[in-house]
Formats: C-alpha cells, structure tokens, sequence
C-alpha cells in the first residue's frame, strides 16, 4: 500500500494528488505541497493525503506545516497505519514513542513481502541470517535444537539458516504477507502471526502452546522495529527452556541512552541497554558480534549481534 495508490475517491482531488507527486519528484516540494493542499481542501478527511502533504512541506524546509499535517493525519487515522507518530517525534515535535503502531509496522511488510528477500540481500547487503547463524554454531558446534522458536520470521531467511539443526521449527510474525512468503519455503513446521509488542497472553505465541518449550529463540533484525524491548524479553523469558538460548541483533545506537529513533524509522539501542535486559530477565551474555547488517542509503549500518542463554 504506497501513498500512490491510496485514492481519495474524488477524481479531481486525486489528478491534483498526481500532478504534486511529479512535482516533488522533480525536486519542486514547496509547488507539490501547494497543489497537494488544493486537492486536500476537496477532500479534508483524506488522511493519506494529509502524509503525503507532511512529506512536501518536510522536505521543502517547512516543518511546522509539516508537523500540523502529521497531527492531522493522526487525528484522522487513529491507529496510525502511516506511522505519522514517528515522523512527529523525528520533528521534534513529540516524544520518541515506545513502540510504533503495530498496524503500522505489519503494513510495511505487507507491502514488501514480495521483493524483500531480492531487496535486503542484492540491493540492502543485508547479512543478519548468516552471521547469527554463524554465531550460534561457534558456540554450540554441530549441536541440534529439539526446538526453535523464530520471532519476527519474515519470510524465512534466518530459517533457511537453522533448519537443518532444528527437529522442530516454529515462526512467527506480524505481517500476514510475510507468512505467506515463509509457508512458500516449507521451511517451517508452524507458522502464525503474533505481535511482539504485547504481553505474552496477548501476543499470539502461547495460544495453545506450552511455556519453556524453545530450545533456541532467534529474533533477527527485529527488535530494530520496537523502541522499548521489555515485552520482548518477558516472551522469550517464557518460551526458552532450561539453559536455552536466546539469539538476536539490534542496530547499534553507539550512545547511553536505552534506544533512539533514527530517520529510517527504524530504533537502535544500547549496548549497555541490552546489557541490563538480559541482567533483568536471568540472561547469560555467551557472545556478542559488533558488525554492518546491511546497507541503507549508501551507508553501512552498524549492529550488534547477541547469544545469550537462560540462566541455570
């Protein structure tokens, strides 16, 4: 669901829509702002149209027009699917929220389930997949996992990576689109959606199924898309066995502070904040790996691998 193909239902409201794209694609923002408050006042309840406008008058220097429109688009779409909320507090303008809008997050991949796996590893560089699974490996040798809980699956890519050392293998995801990728794989012995920023009960990963029963849970390039990870931990607390292993990566936010808010949309943290996390919640930190996880805009992205283990 691009911003482009959200119509507002009037036609001409939507000709004007068009012609402020092919302006602010020629680099003329201040003119496609003007021409997208034109169509806007055809259509004042279009909230699509209201992000549209908070980009032009962004990206043409006017930011208090830019943070009103975002406003506005909340007040018009509640549930924030735009993620307005994140580009408000990148404005300065709010608070760095604790968690993005889970309708948000699973409408982004949604979108981009179909050329992920092309984007993230021929265009992204993208190499989390691989360097996790080369980091559990060193540390457990040929070891198997009678069960491996995957968070935030995607479409499988960890999965390629760790099921030939997994008797069992579960994933989980938000995005619904992404799912669908997976189960295409065959990779997986169960697949479901859950939503990582909720209590356990609620998250859709204990439906049915026992506590404590995951040998190994991995969670790549994940934890990347929540602010605040406490409800991460609580549920991997309660899915890892005795002396089980959690693996994951962040972006790394190379500052004291817990988490940040980059202009990607996307949350680093701290070293020193997953440190306490894993402190908190009876982790063992067995390795870390400082390294790029992919590409973005041209520019290395910097992260950090972890392999913790459940304390005896």
């Amino acid at each position: 669901m691009t911003l482009n193909q959200l119509s507002s239902g009037d036609l001409i409201a939507d000709r004007r829509a068009e012609y402020a794209h092919m302006l602010a694609e020629s680099g003329d923002h201040a003119e496609a702002a003007d021409l997208m408050t034109q169509a806007l006042e055809l259509v004042p309840d279009w909230a699509a149209g209201w992000f549209r406008l908070a980009d032009y008058e962004e990206k043409s220097g006017r930011k208090e027009a830019a943070v009103d429109a975002l406003r506005k688009v909340i007040e018009l779409n509640p549930d924030d699917i735009f993620g307005a909320g994140l580009k408000l507090a990148l404005l300065g303008a709010s608070e760095t929220p604790e968690q993005p809008s889970s309708l948000y997050v699973a409408q982004l991949f949604d979108d981009y389930a179909d050329r992920f796996d092309r984007a993230l590893v021929e265009k992204l560089d993208y190499t989390v997949p691989e360097k996790l699974a080369a980091l559990i490996a060193a540390h457990t040798g040929d070891g198997r996992f009678a069960h491996v809980t995957d968070l935030g699956c995607g479409t499988g890519l960890f999965g390629e990576r760790i099921r030939d050392s997994a008797d069992r293998l579960e994933g989980f995801d938000l995005s619904a689109n992404m799912l669908a990728k997976a189960e295409d794989k065959g990779l997986y012995d169960h697949l479901a959606q859950a939503d990582l920023s909720l209590p356990p009960e609620t998250s859709g990963l204990f439906s049915g199924r026992p506590e404590h029963r995951a040998d190994l849970v991995s969670a790549a390039d994940v934890l990347m898309y929540l602010g605040n990870l406490d409800s991460v931990f609580v549920i991997a607390s309660r899915l890892l066995s005795s002396k089980g292993l959690f693996a994951f990566s962040i972006e790394d936010a190379d500052a004291e502070d817990n988490f940040v808010l980059r202009p990607s949309l996307r949350y680093a943290h701290s070293e020193t904040y997953i440190q306490s996390l894993c402190k908190r919640f009876g982790l063992d930190i067995l390795a870390t790996s400082k390294t790029v996880i992919r590409n973005d805009g041209g520019k290395p992205v910097s992260g950090i691998l972890f392999l913790t283990q459940k304390s005896p």
